[in-house]
């Protein structure tokens, strides 16, 4: 009976460990599989990102429910501040932000403000500071966390959808489309969505997953096409919040 028990408890802490992201939360359609991902790719890190608990509401970073919350299919864990910043683009630049700075990449990380400024991360890290489209030297160099935060905290404040629209490359060919490619259109205001899955079944149709940011800004969120249903495909519009730009005209991708 001890062995029973101690075989159970072994079981369920380890059950209660085993990750939680888009590839274990959703499944798969019938007739489809998962188009892999080269492992240490923009793609693999979206796909590792861990999920807030199932039924976990998406908030505003207020904490109130967001108006999209009923689109939810689950919430990404990762944080979103105090401050109206990280909505739609800030989000797509957040987690690639984030993906370069974890694999140290720091000569990659820059963004374009909507006046046409790079601002890019390795002179925030050794001590610049953004003042009037120029770079002023007034702190120490640091390449911490926190430095790298407040660096994507000032990207958030002056660039948006219209400049990463532009800083993306078009997708030529959409059955190329692959989890990081993003779906943007720039005005004000304009929306994108980032793919985090993509499945194909025999016919090389595809289908995909996407998440999103918001107005005001909110948690980052996978999206649900129907109640139940987590899939999208650019054959069909769906009822979504910015559904239309769910086709290839507006399908971009970082590389």
């Amino acid at each position: 009976m001890k062995i029973a028990i101690v075989f159970f408890t072994v079981l369920f802490i380890t059950s209660s460990l085993a990750p939680d992201n888009v590839l274990t939360r959703f499944k798969i359609p019938e007739g489809y599989q998962q188009i892999a991902v080269q492992p240490g790719s923009f793609g693999a890190y979206l796909q590792s990102l861990p999920l807030k608990p199932t039924g976990t509401h998406t908030l505003t970073y207020r904490g109130a429910i967001a108006a999209t919350d009923a689109e939810t299919a689950a919430v990404v864990d990762i944080s979103i501040g105090h401050e109206d910043l990280q909505q739609c683009a800030d989000a797509v630049m957040r987690l690639r932000g984030e993906y370069l700075w974890h694999q140290q990449r720091y000569g990659e990380i820059a963004f374009h403000f909507e006046s046409g400024f790079k601002c890019d991360y390795i002179h925030y890290a050794e001590g610049y500071r953004y003042s009037n489209d120029h770079w002023v030297l007034k702190a120490k160099k640091d390449y911490g966390y926190n430095t790298f935060m407040n660096y994507m905290q000032l990207v958030f404040a002056y660039a948006g959808t219209l400049s990463l629209e532009k800083e993306l490359k078009p997708v030529s060919d959409p059955t190329e489309l692959k989890a990081g490619d993003v779906f943007i259109h720039g005005g004000s205001p304009g929306h994108c969505f980032i793919v985090m899955e993509v499945v194909e079944n025999s016919q090389h149709q595809k289908q995909f997953l996407l998440a999103q940011s918001f107005m005001p800004a909110q948690n980052i969120q996978v999206l649900q096409n129907a109640p139940g249903y987590y899939w999208f495909s650019m054959d069909k519009i769906p009822s979504i919040w910015y559904g239309a730009l769910i086709k290839p005209a507006y399908l971009r991708k970082f590389d």
